[in-house]
């Protein structure tokens, strides 16, 4: 809350670590409104947590065919 009991303006936001620098610019894009900031920023968090877990999930299946080829080419030389 800013000095009057209201949201903090622009002017008012102060990064202080990492996380109150993201958390100042999701309120500044939401024009000062922290219901529209909080929404916005769980939108990004999930969605970078499904890209995530589907470049992870491509990963283990890239990884797991290697691991086939690998014993394939390996029964294959005995």
């Amino acid at each position: 809350m800013g000095k009057t009991g209201a949201e903090p303006s622009c002017a008012e936001v102060r990064p202080i670590n990492m996380v109150e620098e993201i958390a100042s610019a999701y309120l500044i894009q939401a024009g000062g409104n922290p219901s529209v900031a909080l929404r916005r920023a769980i939108n990004d968090a999930l969605t970078d947590s499904f890209e995530s877990e589907q470049r992870t999930q491509q990963a283990e299946r890239l990884i797991s065919r290697g691991f086939v080829r690998a014993r394939v080419l390996a029964s294959e030389s005995d």
